[in-house]
C-alpha cells in the first residue's frame, strides 16, 4: 500500500470545511501556521472519513484565543493548562493544541512547556501513525516514518517504547486498542515487550480511562489478535482478568461477520467473560430463567461494573448478559422466545440469541433476529380496575392475582382474550 506525501483537498473535503479554513485562514493571517494532526490526516490516508478534526498551532493557548476572537471565532479553555482550547465554528468544536514539549511526567499526566518546534511536539505523540501532519494545502508532515508504518501495519512507539509508557501508562492499552484497528502482522518486539515489562502499572490508570480504550478497542471490525496478545503478555490479567473466553469471542465475531451486523463493544465483552449455567428446558421445551440466573455470573456482573464505573445503562446490560442466554438455551421455539421479548425487549433477546449461537453449531439464528426486529410488545388486556370492579379487594393479595393472570396470559402466548382472562380473575376469587 503507497501512502501519499499529500492531502488533495478536493477529495478529502474536511481541509477546506468551513471550520478548518477559518480557523487556519485566522491563524496563518496573524503570522503563525494551525496544521491538522493525528487522527483526522491518519485516518485520510487509509480513505477513511476522519470523525474528529484537531488542530496543532505553533503559537501558546492564551494567543490562540485572542487572534481567534479577533476573527469572530469562539473558543473554550477546555484543557489550557495544556495548551488546548476548542474552538467553535457553525455548533462543531475543533481541538486546537500548542505546540509542546514535557518536561515532567508520571505515568499519568504531564507538566508541559509550549514551543514553535513541530518536530518537538511531533516527538512527543505516542505512535509513528499519530505524528502525521497537514497543512492547509493538504502537504503531508511525517517526522518520524508514520506514513510507512501506517502503510504497513505497524503500531510503533516514537523513540524508547519504556521511556514513552512511563510517560503516560495508558498508551500500554492505547497500544493494543492501535493494533487492533490498524496493525497487520506480527505486532512491534519492541512495543510489545514494553507493554509487557511495564504492565504492572497500568492499576495506576482510573478506570475511567481504561474503560474508554477498552471499549474502543472491541469495537475494531477484528479485536481478536489484539486480546490474544493482552492475554499472552499479562496485561489482560491486570485489567479485566475474568476476559479470557477468546474461542467464544471468535464465534460471535464470525456470527456477525454472516449476518452483517455492526461491532457491539459490551456484547463482545458478554462473550469473553461469561459461561452460564443453563437450567433444564420443562417437558414444553421452556427454561426457567430465574433458575437459570446463576449468583456467580449475576455476582460477577455486578462486581465487574462496580470495577469499571460502568453507567447504569452500560451495567444493566452487562447484568442481562450474564443471565439471559440461559433463557435461550436448550429446546427452544418461537413461543418460548416471544415470552422472552415480552419479558427482556427485542435489544436484550437479540444480544442473548448471538451469545447462544456462539456456544452452538446447530442454532439458526435467523429467525431469532426477524423476529426481534419486528416485535411489537402485546399489552396485557386487565388492569388493578378490572380487580376492583370485580370485588377484590386493593391491596398485595389483588396484586399477586394480577401477576398470575398476566403469567397465564404469557404462557397462552398472549391469545387469551379478554373475557377469558376475566373469567379466570373470577374463579380465582
Amino acid at each position: 500500500m503507497l501512502i501519499s506525501d499529500f492531502l488533495d483537498p478536493q477529495k478529502y473535503g474536511w481541509l477546506k470545511s468551513r471550520g478548518v479554513s477559518r480557523i487556519m485562514a485566522a491563524i496563518s493571517g496573524s503570522g503563525f501556521e494551525a496544521r491538522a494532526v493525528g487522527g483526522a490526516v491518519r485516518d485520510s490516508l487509509l480513505g477513511h472519513a476522519p470523525e474528529e478534526i484537531d488542530l496543532a498551532v505553533n503559537l501558546p493557548p492564551e494567543k490562540v484565543i485572542e487572534v481567534l476572537a479577533k476573527a469572530g471565532i469562539k473558543t473554550v479553555p477546555t484543557g489550557i493548562e495544556y495548551g488546548t482550547v476548542t474552538a467553535v465554528v457553525e455548533d462543531k468544536g475543533y481541538e486546537i493544541t500548542s505546540l509542546r514539549h514535557d518536561l515532567e511526567t508520571d505515568g499519568r499526566r504531564a507538566k508541559v512547556a509550549f514551543t514553535d518546534d513541530w518536530q518537538a511536539d511531533a516527538a512527543r505523540r505516542d505512535f509513528t501513525m499519530n505524528a502525521l501532519y497537514a497543512d492547509e494545502d493538504g502537504k503531508i508532515y511525517d517526522y518520524f516514518g508514520g506514513r510507512e508504518d501506517l502503510a504497513a501495519g505497524v503500531v510503533r512507539f516514537i523513540g524508547d517504547a519504556e521511556g514513552r509508557i512511563k510517560e503516560d501508562v495508558l498508551r500500554i492499552l492505547r497500544f493494543f486498542r492501535f493494533y487492533a484497528w490498524f496493525g497487520k502482522g506480527e505486532a512491534d518486539k519492541n512495543a510489545l515487550a514494553a507493554c509487557q515489562e511495564l504492565k504492572k502499572l497500568v492499576p495506576l490508570l482510573s478506570m475511567e480511562r481504561v474503560w474508554r480504550e477498552t471499549v474502543k478497542l472491541l469495537a475494531a471490525e477484528n479485536p481478536l489478535p489484539a486480546w490474544i496478545l493482552m492475554k499472552d503478555t499479562g496485561v489482560l490479567a491486570e485489567v479485566l482478568p475474568e476476559a479470557v473466553n477468546i474461542a467464544r469471542l471468535g464465534s460471535l465475531l464470525k456470527i456477525e461477520t454472516k449476518y452483517g451486523m455492526p461491532p457491539a463493544p459490551l456484547v463482545r465483552l458478554g462473550a469473553l467473560i461469561f459461561g452460564h449455567d443453563y437450567s433444564a428446558p420443562d417437558a414444553q421445551g421452556h427454561v426457567n430463567l430465574r433458575a437459570s440466573m446463576t449468583g456467580s455470573a449475576v455476582e460477577s456482573a455486578a462486581e465487574i461494573s462496580r470495577r469499571l464505573k460502568l453507567s447504569n445503562r452500560e451495567a444493566s446490560k452487562i447484568k442481562t448478559l450474564a443471565h439471559l442466554p440461559a433463557l435461550l438455551h436448550g429446546k427452544l421455539d418461537a413461543v418460548s422466545f416471544r415470552r422472552a421479548l415480552y419479558e427482556h425487549g427485542a435489544d436484550a433477546c437479540r444480544d442473548a440469541a448471538l451469545l447462544v449461537a456462539a456456544d452452538s453449531q446447530t442454532l439458526d439464528l435467523e429467525p431469532f433476529l426477524d423476529r426481534a426486529l419486528g416485535w411489537q410488545r402485546p399489552v396485557f388486556p386487565l388492569s388493578g380496575s378490572d380487580l376492583l370492579k370485580l370485588g377484590f379487594m386493593q391491596g398485595p393479595k389483588m396484586g399477586e392475582v394480577l401477576r398470575t393472570l398476566e403469567e397465564r396470559w404469557i404462557a397462552e402466548d398472549f391469545r387469551l382474550t379478554r373475557e377469558e382472562c376475566l373469567a379466570e380473575a373470577k374463579r380465582l376469587m
